[in-house]
């Protein structure tokens, strides 16, 4: 464990905490996306297959299990809270998601490090991981006026990949041997995605107006 990956995993787990406040408090899930929330979910069930078999320390499995808990919530709620589902904007959150699952599987199943199921279906996290934001980008898009709890909430989703970016490249200088090309390839994919977000983000901070995204 080194500042970068701790930081990245505290910003990570910050954003679940800023989407669960924005839900949870105020009872609104207006502006974020489902079909995001549910890849996320699906990244989480198959990246951490792990969790009952291979004990790695507390922290690990704390952090697995807050991370699966969380998503299964923010789905379930948008999905089945009797006040919060009302808030959600299905006319206008709809990216076909699922055309995203299945590349990334297949692409799973052709590049991957070991030919077995667990290390396939978390080279298929990675993947999906790495796409996964597009239904929110678009959402967000589409709306034009986002509120500060969901800006922040995307935000701290796209610092949380550029930290872990810090970490490799800490890791690979001070680590011997330390090479995951999958790995790498997929949170630098992720990181860019996030590039036209993070200069709308910072204009709107820098001029004190609302951050709107162009159409």
């Amino acid at each position: 464990m080194n500042l970068f990956r701790l930081a990245g995993d505290m910003t990570h787990l910050a954003s679940v905490l800023v989407l669960l406040l924005k839900i949870h408090t105020i009872k609104s899930c207006a502006g974020v996306s489902l079909k995001t929330q549910e890849l996320y979910a699906l990244v989480f069930v198959t990246r951490y297959l792990d969790i009952f078999t291979s004990y790695i320390s507390f922290y690990n499995t704390v952090m697995k299990l807050i991370f699966l808990g969380s998503s299964f919530s923010i789905v379930w709620s948008m999905r089945q809270h009797k006040l919060i589902r009302k808030s959600y904007d299905k006319d206008q959150d709809t990216f076909r998601h699922f055309f995203l699952v299945l590349p990334c599987l297949i692409l799973a199943l052709l590049i991957h490090e070991k030919i077995t199921f667990k290390e396939v279906m978390w080279t298929f996290s990675l993947y999906l991981e790495a796409v996964a934001i597009l239904p929110q980008l678009v959402l967000l898009q589409r709306t034009r006026n986002i509120d500060n709890l969901t800006g922040q909430y995307v935000f701290l989703l796209g610092a949380y990949r550029a930290l872990y970016i810090l970490n490799w490249i800490y890791r690979y200088f001070t680590e011997e041997h330390y090479v995951q090309w999958i790995t790498w390839t997929s949170g630098i994919v992720q990181t860019l995605l996030y590039a036209d977000f993070f200069y709308y983000y910072f204009q709107s901070w820098k001029n004190n107006v609302k951050l709107q995204l162009p159409a």
